[in-house]
């Protein structure tokens, strides 16, 4: 049984439940972990509240040190963290060497931000004032991460948490919780409860939510679960930052280079097997290239190797669960009954051999807009192709959804591009090449697809709180106090 992390240290679980962790390729178990229930929460946050005045005072030149010491042990542990990764989330090794790399970029980011960022001041309104603000801490963050990228999106939340003076209990997806206990080593050198991890499911997670004692709550997972905690946070005004699913659009355009569109379209898709918030879902093309395009998609996946992500000539691996290849199979026989035309895949196979969680990949054409492809998040290797009738009907079709996580277009004219950028709702907005992150500039959705922001200065601030403070260097009193009478009305 895996240890958890409380006030700077391994230690020994309370709970004596405990979940199973397999590998979803070859269903090799991978290990145990503590299923931790409200004792364990207890802990975890009181280290956590402890520790927290302290951090907060702690100089940011210190804290910069610290995370981008941070940065240095993850780097060191690049090869055995993402071996792990691939094992227990199945994503092909090379996907998971990046999330790593990407990980201990995001600690050295936030390590140089804070350094420079603490308010700012402003003009005063009289003789002899100050006013400026400081930004503060909320306190207490809990953060929790989804099964597709357990360490990538940790970090996202965790450097900008510490860096603005916040202290953190992270509770990491049931599903692949260990390349997570072994990144907590790298926290090690920190003062103790400044990071705090415990292990478990749902039930936990609702635990940690719903803590006195946590200020604040940053979750990226799917809309209906964000709902609930942000409606349990609610009832204690916890503050929230939520990065919820999406039904993502990837727009080819009539005058777009189609070979590099369908490379970058089916790679947007078929990323970790599918299951990417911000992958396109809707892959929506002018009516004039449609025919075109799509042969040219099935080319070009006829070329994807599913396999062992432990092969470093794996394009793909499996879904996470036996409970999301059910939920696939479902999806496709209703898009089916829908009227989509299945042109490849859309079955479950066991390539060479391996008995894991692997799903064909899946095109449908003719599917239907307004239908379940539009409504429904396929979180699955399957590439649904709309047509649309020309550019405009194309912008029109891909801003016709209650999300707004990331979009993505394929032109080569600049009004075409200002054009779809403007009138798309979307709190990315990708232009010839789909789901590129910079930890520089935010992250996060627009409409049911979140609240807040990850990455970047906005980052920053969804993790601390401004303060103004008016200083006046001479102590006198003002003629506009008390009484009244002293000051004539004039009109």
């Amino acid at each position: 049984m895996k240890a958890i992390f409380i006030n700077g240290k391994a230690v020994s679980a309370q709970s004596d439940l405990n979940l199973e962790i397999h590998n979803p390729a070859n269903l090799e178990h991978l290990g145990s972990v503590p299923n931790c229930r409200q004792a364990d929460v207890d802990a975890a946050v009181a280290a956590a509240k402890a520790a927290q005045h302290s951090w907060w005072k702690t100089p940011e030149s210190e804290k910069s040190h610290m995370l981008h010491h941070v940065a240095e042990r993850v780097s060191a542990k690049v090869e055995e963290l993402a071996r792990l990764l691939a094992q227990e989330t199945g994503k092909p090794l090379i996907e998971a060497k990046d999330c790593v790399e990407w990980v201990a970029a995001c600690f050295r980011y936030y390590g140089e931000v804070i350094r420079v960022s603490k308010g700012v001041v402003f003009p005063p309104v009289a003789p002899h004032q100050i006013n400026f603000t400081v930004r503060e801490p909320f306190g207490v963050v809990a953060c929790i991460a989804p099964f597709n990228f357990p360490l990538l999106l940790s970090a996202w939340k965790i450097a900008p948490a510490l860096a603005c003076g916040n202290t953190v209990v992270v509770k990491p997806p049931h599903q692949n919780p260990l390349s997570s206990l072994m990144l907590a080593e790298c926290f090690s050198d920190l003062p103790a409860g400044v990071f705090n991890l415990i292990t478990g499911d749902g039930v936990t997670g609702d635990m940690l939510v719903r803590h006195q004692h946590v200020d604040m709550i940053a979750f990226t997972g799917s809309t209906p679960v964000g709902r609930k905690i942000a409606a349990a946070a609610g009832e204690q005004l916890k503050k929230i930052n939520l990065e919820l699913g999406g039904i993502d659009p990837l727009v080819v355009f009539a005058d777009a280079d189609l070979d590099v569109a369908v490379k970058g379209a089916v790679w947007a898709r078929l990323l970790n097997a599918g299951q990417v918030c911000t992958s396109s879902k809707r892959i929506i093309v002018e009516e004039s290239v449609a025919d075109e395009f799509t042969r040219k998609v099935l080319e070009q996946v006829a070329k994807v190797k599913v396999g062992d992500p432990l092969d470093t000539s794996t394009d793909m691996g499996p879904v996470i669960s036996a409970d999301a290849l059910n939920l696939l199979e479902s999806q496709i026989a209703r898009l089916k009954a829908e009227g989509a035309t299945l042109l490849v895949g859309g079955e479950r196979f066991s390539p060479n051999g391996l008995k894991g969680h692997f799903l064909q990949p899946t095109v449908f054409v003719n599917v239907k807009h307004g239908g379940m492809a539009t409504t429904e998040e396929f979180f699955g290797p399957v590439i649904n192709i709309f047509r649309a009738k020309d550019a405009d009907h194309a912008i029109e079709m891909a801003n016709d959804s209650e999300y707004g996580l990331g979009a993505t277009i394929y032109t080569n004219h600049l009004h075409t591009a200002m054009k779809a950028m403007e009138n798309i709702k979307a709190g990315s907005f990708w232009i010839n090449d789909p789901l590129t992150d910079n930890e520089a500039a935010p992250f996060g959705g627009m409409r049911a697809s979140g609240i807040g922001r990850e990455l970047g200065a906005e980052g920053l601030e969804c993790f601390r709180e401004p303060k103004h403070v008016h200083l006046d260097y001479v102590m006198e009193a003002k003629d506009y106090w008390f009484p009244y009478a002293n000051r004539p009305v004039e009109f």
